[in-house]
């Protein structure tokens, strides 16, 4: 029987494995005193930094290896050759029903490989999605994007599921009870964008969903916050997220130099730091860190590599939403009511998200 609070997570997967996993699951304990976990990976390395912290040393379980996933693995090589590793024993506990949810900083290719093959889709899932969320201009709402790169080319079928997908997401973790969900595309009128884009639209127009589907996004509206999911193919869903990651950093990096360069930047410094101070934060790529592989039959969510402690104990913190709202008993009702809805191209016109 499936441990409803308890989490798998792949104590050597990330650049700073395994004290910043170790470090972040202490920190996600915090806002989510109901997990436990078990840590996958060696256990030389991992039980002493567990028992340094006691808060975590009676939650924890450790299931030993010494194999791990290399970073430059190819997703296929890692599925055939790491069969005993620290991603693939922490997947393996989900699919055992020994945890609710895996949680891995490590090779994304190998993860989603790995999860694919351990823990199936769900019923009418074609191609599972991965997803996560943006800040946005509008206080207190953020915008959910998918996929990220689990699907470089999607048919519009995939499309209308990665949808519903979307959807679940924000009602679940982002507490949406009606998403507002939008296709992106690169114009708002009818004849703009790919064949398969414009047969999502029509089908989606007419489809069943957890949701309401309000026709095209821009890629200026993902952080306008005037939609709550936008859905595309992993291709180009993976090059907005390194985008916008760039961005952040230029915008980060921009300021700085202002500061630097200005006699007057550095006088009025002193008093510009709150207000700096709460513009870091609210761009803090850690506190959006936790990217979910949606339609598989356990819940698996990827951190990126290079986070620190707190960006991992946020994406422990997404897990753990997941579990709580029941993630995936709410995305089979779902899918089961669309699952049928291969509609034919409707005559009406979309309009663009506003």
């Amino acid at each position: 029987m499936r441990q409803k609070f308890t989490m798998a997570l792949d104590a050597m997967g990330g650049d700073e494995a395994p004290d910043h996993v170790i470090d972040g699951a202490v920190l996600a304990l915090r806002n989510h005193p109901e997990l436990s976990y078990i840590f996958t990976g060696d256990e030389a390395r991992i039980k002493p930094l567990i028992d340094a912290r006691p808060s975590l040393r009676k939650k924890s379980e450790i299931r030993h290896t010494e194999e791990m996933v290399l970073p430059d693995d190819k997703p296929s090589a890692a599925l055939r050759h790491r069969k005993n590793s620290s991603m693939s024993l922490a997947v393996q506990a989900v699919a055992d029903g020994d945890a609710a949810c895996v949680v891995s900083a490590g090779n994304t290719g190998a993860l989603m490989a790995m999860a694919l093959f351990g823990l199936k889709p769900l019923p009418n899932v074609s191609r599972p999605a991965i997803a996560s969320f943006y800040p946005t201009m509008k206080k207190g709402r953020k915008t959910v994007l998918l996929d990220l790169g689990a699907n470089i080319q999607c048919t519009a079928k995939n499309l209308t599921e990665f949808a519903v997908l979307g959807a679940i997401f924000a009602q679940v973790v982002l507490k949406v009870e009606r998403p507002q969900i939008a296709l992106l595309n690169v114009g708002s009128e009818e004849m703009k964008g790919s064949e398969e884009v414009k047969e999502a639209a029509h089908m989606l127009a007419e489809m069943p969903l957890p949701g309401e589907f309000v026709g095209y996004a821009e890629g200026d509206d993902i952080m306008k916050g005037v939609v709550d999911v936008v859905v595309t193919d992993g291709f180009t869903g993976n090059v907005t997220l390194k985008a916008s990651e760039g961005t952040a950093r230029l915008v980060a990096h921009m300021m700085k130099q202002a500061f630097k360069h200005s006699p007057i930047g550095w006088l009025g410094y002193p008093f510009m730091l709150p207000a700096l101070r709460k513009l870091k934060h609210s761009m803090d790529p850690r506190r959006y860190n936790g990217g979910v592989f949606m339609g598989l039959r356990g819940l698996c969510v990827k951190s990126h590599g290079g986070m620190d402690a707190l960006g991992f104990a946020n994406a422990v913190g997404v897990g753990a939403k997941m579990i709580a709202g029941d993630m995936n008993k709410h995305l089979a009702a779902a899918l089961e009511k669309t699952g049928d809805a291969d509609m034919p191209a409707a005559e009406n016109g979309v309009e663009k998200a506003s």
